[in-house]
């Protein structure tokens, strides 16, 4: 089952080009959204069929350390589950947005290799083909993020070309010295060679830790997302900000820095880069008034708080990372859906401009009411129980500073996103928006399923969900048990 996560968009991705060259009528666009909804539904069940499995799958047969080999285990796994059901989320959504733009064949066949690359860097287990997966995943996002092609969309795209490029260069430096140094590429190899002595691998670390913090948007290499965020279509929005800085920026430093090496430094590192990630990015949101750029500040914030909880490098800091990434993964796509849904009604972001819209928007009101509420830390929804078990983790850690910096994080983004209730769906309604109606089906569709995932992850608090789901991604950190399931 693990290579058809990259085998089935990375086919989607070539056969909806050529569809659309060999049906020469209108009926090319209704193929294509079914194409690429069907490829992403296939992936979303793939990865919940998968949930309780792991392995290694080694491509032709060719054994590490120098064939390519795919590892599932209970991080890459819960990851699957995520980009694939925000993937599915977002391509239901794009069928009616994308009907303003044209090339929408090249949409989504950049979208699934955005998909491919982000399953690639998953399931990766050596780090030559995770830098290939990167860069397919990172190349298909700059092109998405400028697919409108104004002004505004192609400086967005420039800049996070720049940032991206300067990131991949840091990455494959760091690969380069761990290739001279080790002789292979293979992570499992590698990490048993590194045991005795893993400050052998400390400068290749450095580097990875500077490309991959890029990637993940922290402070100071943030610049990026905010602007990538508004120029971008509101379904690339939310894979930008729910999974794309997830997979390429988190999710590798951590399994690099955690599940390949158990570098200490690397905990001490993220735990202040998170700190000072909330701080700006906290106190910057409170001051936009541009919705999507509200939203791509509070994105950063909490890729600080997910360093932080990382950074405490404790087993209950790692349960509470891996919770918060997944809820925020949830939340704040929704969040970007239903700001797009906003913007495919009245055609502004700027919040001062709307108001009175739950009148006229009661699902985009309600989905937008549950995303604020999960995202601000309200229970019972998953994010009250994430933030809560990282100030717990803090505590345990005998790190009270961590924990305040964790609750002064929660309470500026409570205080930005009731500013965004209170003025864009409750505030007085105007009167250029009389005649507003709900968004299409699809759109609307595609925020519920998010909204009742922002509700259904609160379950993962309780002991027997943990155990069953979060402990094994958690587990799958210690660098012993990803050598013994590669090298079994």
């Amino acid at each position: 089952m693990i290579p058809y996560f990259v085998i089935i968009p990375l086919a989607g991705a070539f056969i909806i080009v050529l569809l659309n060259h060999l049906i020469k009528s209108d009926a090319r666009y209704a193929v294509t959204d079914s194409a690429a909804n069907l490829a992403t539904a296939a992936l979303m069940v793939l990865s919940f069929l998968s949930i309780s499995k792991t392995g290694s799958y080694t491509v032709g047969g060719w054994e590490p350390p120098f064939g390519i080999n795919l590892v599932a285990d209970g991080l890459s796994v819960l990851m699957l589950c995520v980009v694939n059901t925000v993937s599915f989320a977002a391509t239901l959504f794009s069928v009616d947005y994308m009907k303003r733009y044209t090339a929408k064949r090249y949409y989504y066949s950049l979208f699934l290799l955005m998909v491919a690359g982000m399953n690639g860097v998953i399931l990766s287990g050596d780090f030559f083909n995770l830098f290939v997966f990167l860069e397919i995943a990172s190349i298909s996002s700059y092109a998405l993020v400028g697919f409108g092609t104004e002004a505004e969309e192609i400086e967005a795209s420039f800049k996070y070309i720049v940032m991206g490029g300067i990131a991949s260069a840091f990455i494959l430096l760091g690969i380069a010295f761990l290739y001279s140094r080790f002789g292979v590429l293979n992570m499992a190899f590698i990490s048993q060679a590194a045991r005795a002595n893993p400050s052998i691998a400390k400068f290749p670390l450095i580097l990875f830790t500077f490309g991959f913090l890029i990637k993940a948007a922290a402070v100071p290499f943030h610049s990026w997302l905010p602007d990538a965020h508004p120029s971008a279509p509101a379904p690339i929005s939310a894979m930008l900000s729910g999974v794309l800085i997830k997979t390429l920026g988190i999710y590798t430093i951590i399994r690099i820095a955690f599940g390949v090496f158990n570098w200490e430094t690397g905990a001490v590192i993220l735990r202040y880069v998170g700190i000072a990630t909330i701080i700006v990015a906290s106190l910057t949101m409170n001051a936009q008034k541009d919705l999507k750029r509200l939203m791509a500040y509070s994105s950063i914030s909490n890729i600080g708080l997910i360093l932080l909880a990382f950074g405490l490098n404790t087993k209950l800091g790692f349960l509470a990372g891996i919770f918060h990434l997944l809820n925020h993964s949830i939340m704040k796509s929704l969040l970007f859906l239903t700001s797009g849904a906003v913007f495919y009604r009245t055609g502004t972001r700027q919040m001062f401009q709307l108001g009175g819209l739950a009148k006229k928007m009661p699902a985009t009101a309600a989905t937008s009411l549950i995303g604020s509420f999960s995202i601000s830390g309200i229970p019972p929804f998953g994010g009250f129980f994430s933030k809560l078990l990282i100030i717990l983790a803090a505590v345990a850690a005998k790190n009270p500073a961590a924990a305040l910096w964790a609750i002064f994080g929660s309470v500026l983004t409570l205080a930005a996103f009731a500013r965004v209730q209170k003025t864009v769906f409750f505030g007085e309604e105007k009167k250029e928006y009389e005649n507003l109606k709900e968004v299409p089906a699809s759109m609307t569709s595609a925020m519920l399923i998010l909204a009742v995932l922002c509700l259904a992850a609160s379950l993962l608090y309780l002991p027997k969900f943990r155990k069953e789901f979060l402990s094994p991604a958690a587990d799958a950190l210690n660098p012993q048990n990803y050598r013994e399931l590669v090298l079994k």
